[in-house]
């Protein structure tokens, strides 16, 4: 357990008063793993030697080609923030791991090119990104949440977090203001860069649509004190665990749908049980 806490010297910021304490260090993709399935955090961030995982998927590679080609073009001045930039950035960053085949990463690669270059046509010139896939944290009194925002943006004395999303679904107002993840970043950007804010953003590429979510003190507050509970229970159980607890009912599996595309479902026969495994490239936006 010992790289699960973390001495935090005391102070007091945006509301949170943390003592010099032991603090659970988490990050919103670490809560979502244990609230999701402990069986799958345990795999993920605890076993070692780590166990081997599945191979990879399109709709992760598409993912990442876009947020890679985002983070360059806001690296551009305003003005060379065109059109043509944001395609030929997709082109850069494009491999196909996880495609079906050649035909089939050929597709995406011009769809994710035309949705870079609708972005781009879209964007306010006076956009003004403050942060890049910057690293932000924040400690409470009882974790340091911390993690990477793809964009905080500075809009007249606030903050705004941006994240960017690639998959089928569109999400909705109330999807962004349930992300817990969103939430810490916000509070964690408050936090490290001395502004406030409270508006998060996911942007969804294949639509081009903008959800959007104004927070207040007690919304942050609530995804907050949720993201405490999770970190006690995901520590006590990580505790036990090297205290020479047995893994398997410290760290359940949850059979879901989801099962199908987890990526270290070979070591979990619950998962396996619960779900045929997707192909590499199911998830796509169509």
């Amino acid at each position: 357990m010992a790289d699960t806490v973390v001495d935090v010297d005391g102070g007091t910021q945006l509301g949170f008063d943390f003592p010099t304490t032991r603090l659970v260090r988490v990050t919103p993709s670490k809560l979502a793993t244990w609230d999701d399935c402990p069986r799958r955090y345990r795999l993920t961030y605890l076993d070692r030697p780590s166990p081997s995982r599945g191979g990879a998927r399109a709709g992760s590679t598409l993912g990442a080609v876009v947020h890679l080609a985002l983070r360059a073009l806001f690296d551009l001045p305003p003005a060379g923030r065109t059109q043509r930039a944001a395609s030929a950035l997709v082109d850069r960053y494009w491999h196909s791991d996880g495609f079906r085949d050649a035909a089939q990463a050929d597709v995406y690669r011009e769809r994710a090119r035309g949705w870079l270059a609708e972005y781009a046509a879209e964007l306010d010139p006076d956009a003004e990104a403050v942060g890049l896939e910057r690293w932000v944290s924040v400690a409470t009194e009882r974790i340091v949440a911390e993690g990477r925002a793809d964009r905080i943006d500075r809009r007249g004395d606030e903050l705004v977090v941006v994240d960017y999303k690639t998959g089928r679904r569109r999400p909705t107002a109330e999807d962004t203001g349930a992300s817990q993840a969103l939430a810490l970043y916000a509070v964690a950007a408050e936090r490290t860069l001395r502004r406030r804010c409270t508006q998060v953003e996911l942007h969804h590429l294949p639509s081009g649509e903008v959800a959007a979510w104004q927070h207040d003190p007690a919304s942050l507050q609530a995804h907050v004190q949720r993201a405490e509970a999770t970190a006690q229970e995901l520590d006590s159980a990580a505790g036990a665990l090297a205290a020479g607890g047995a893994a398997d009912p410290l760290f359940p599996a949850r059979p879901a749908p989801r099962c199908g595309h987890c990526e270290v479902r070979r070591h979990c026969p619950p998962g396996r049980a619960a779900a045929p495994e997707e192909s590499p490239w199911a998830g796509l936006a169509p």
